[in-house]
């Protein structure tokens, strides 16, 4: 899995491409972050221009406000950073960035705009090259997973029953009208093997993009997202059907496989924003940064930077689960070596981090540990990693292990879940799915809320859409997030919780915020039923929260 140490300072993408013929001088990669999006064209009352019709009605459905942070970069700067003499590859909206290659000379220009702040980045974060026959058989190991060829037969209703995706198939759910976004290293010959086929001839593949080449083009490179996605969109009988067989999918390639370097964090936020463009439900990404390889040692994570603020595929990961789409990733396959824990972006706060067990329910040897280093709950859930069965580029079904592959599993089981419960949003499916694992009254750093299951789910469910609030139930533990609607005037908010006989057992002054996130923990409160009201500007919400 990949792996990084993205931190708050500014610091810049050097990626080395080669020779400029008319300068001298090398061409590399910067990740340029912008001051603002002042005189920008665009409007956050006119989202059509840059987001899907899908889009905007994702965030319509579940109240989620546009703001300045879903806005393009701003044209202008952009023609001004090429007139610079830097090449334009791409841009974020969320970072209010442009990724450039240039010259030092060009790069200079570049950053005395005015307009700039600085460099995301500051040191080499990776190289341009192609892989030879040799580093791609290194790269499959890269992810951690084991791969098994031999396996006609593959039974896969072990992997779904774990979960209740049969019961959910059962029931009419596969996955219809959901749009599931992959990010991955690459999909070689899903256009072609044969238990991928119903995907084509239905059209279901809706959109693609690889960030690494700058093309359109997902359909080559490395094996592991062509595994990823036949676990959730595979029809094979007799040997492999996958856990959300009948959704719509959007692949987009983020991850360079054959080297480990900052800048596939910087592809994964680029393919959050079009993934969210595109209208998708669901991302599912079994990718995960803790280290780089040795030439960029600098830039590695410590586990102090898993606080799901500081590396920016963490930041991205948020953001993207503040558009209304549910986050699911990989933990990671740590477990048993040095590092042990959790990997960005499975450190964010609203995305499902999902561990790795056995066919039994048992956590797998390599899953990654938590929690948190701030004490949060993670991993999120758990699902079968070990000896899954998937489908392989040669059309071949056979086997692997890893959190990657517990990843789809989870994510199928919150697509078909939301399919099955469309009034919920994407954050009170997300605390759905947690409050249903097997251990939600236990939670631990090893397979976190546990393994939920459909029948646990759907009784959660109905709780779930009498209120906003995630999760709900919630034990002292869990953080209660409530979306407060459109962001107040003021810069802070009124919270009360009181008791069913209206006995104020807490009050505070907290930040202003869409979205408020509170903490209960020190309060030990006894089970019951209790009202929390937030007030600002003469508006109030009140939500009804279950203490477990």
């Amino acid at each position: 899995m990949g792996k990084t140490n993205l931190r708050a300072i500014l610091i810049g993408i050097y990626l080395a491409l080669g020779v400029s013929a008319a300068s001298g001088q090398t061409t590399q990669r910067y990740l340029v972050v912008l001051r603002d999006k002042a005189n920008s064209p665009f409007s956050t009352s006119r989202p059509e221009q840059f987001l899907s019709a899908r889009s905007v009605s994702r965030r319509s459905k579940q109240n989620i406000a546009l703001t300045e942070r879903d806005l393009p970069v701003n044209p202008a700067y952009v023609s001004q950073i090429r007139a610079a003499g830097a090449e334009v590859l791409n841009t974020s909206r969320w970072l209010n960035a442009v990724l450039i290659r240039a010259t030092t000379t060009s790069l200079q220009q570049v950053i005395a705009l005015p307009f700039v702040k600085g460099l995301e980045y500051g040191q080499r974060i990776g190289n341009s090259r192609i892989a030879t026959p040799t580093e791609q058989t290194k790269a499959a190991n890269k992810f951690g997973e084991t791969q098994t060829q031999a396996l006609p037969y593959g039974p896969s209703l072990t992997q779904l029953s774990q979960l209740g995706l049969d019961q959910l198939h059962d029931r009419g759910f596969r996955g219809e009208g959901k749009l599931v976004a992959i990010l991955d290293a690459g999909f070689p010959n899903a256009n072609t093997v044969p238990f991928l086929q119903p995907l084509i001839t239905e059209n279901r593949i809706v959109a693609t993009y690889d960030f690494v080449a700058n093309n359109r083009n997902v359909f080559d490179d490395d094996s592991h997202g062509l595994n990823v996605l036949s676990i959730m969109a595979a029809t094979a009988d007799n040997r492999l059907y996958g856990g959300a067989f009948k959704a719509s999918y959007v692949l987009i390639r983020t991850e360079d496989a054959p080297t480990e370097s900052p800048i596939e964090e910087a592809y994964w936020l680029l393919g959050a924003e079009f993934a969210d463009s595109t209208g998708a439900d669901v991302i599912n990404s079994s990718l995960g940064y803790t280290q780089f390889d040795p030439e960029f040692a600098a830039l590695d994570h410590t586990y102090p930077d898993l606080n799901g603020r500081t590396t920016l595929v963490s930041r991205a990961a948020q953001w993207a689960a503040e558009t209304g789409m549910a986050v699911v990733i990989a933990a990671g396959n740590e477990g048993a070596a040095p590092w042990r824990y959790i990997s960005a972006p499975s450190d964010a706060v609203d995305v499902l981090s999902v561990a790795a067990t056995t066919s039994s329910g048992v956590r797998a040897q390599f899953s990654s540990f938590g929690p948190a280093p701030d004490g949060r709950i993670k991993p999120d859930v758990a699902a079968q990693g070990q000896s899954d069965i998937l489908g392989n580029p040669n059309g071949t079904i056979g086997s692997g292990s890893g959190t990657s592959f517990a990843s789809p599993l989870m994510a199928s089981f919150v697509t078909t879940l939301w399919q099955a419960y469309p009034q919920l949003t994407a954050r009170e499916i997300v605390g759905v799915v947690r409050r249903a694992g097997h251990q939600s009254k236990n939670p631990d750093d090893q397979l976190g809320y546990g393994i939920p299951t459909f029948e646990r789910a759907a009784a959660l469910a109905e709780v779930f859409s009498l209120t906003v609030a995630s999760p709900n139930p919630f034990t002292d533990d869990d953080f209660v997030t409530v979306p407060f609607g459109e962001l107040p005037t003021t810069t802070t908010l009124d919270a009360q919780l009181t008791d069913v006989s209206g006995r104020i057992v807490w009050q505070q002054t907290v930040a202003a915020e869409r979205v408020v996130s509170l903490s209960f923990k020190q309060l030990a409160l006894p089970t019951g039923i209790y009202l929390l009201s937030i007030t600002s500007d003469g508006k109030r919400k009140t939500v009804r929260l279950l203490k477990r």
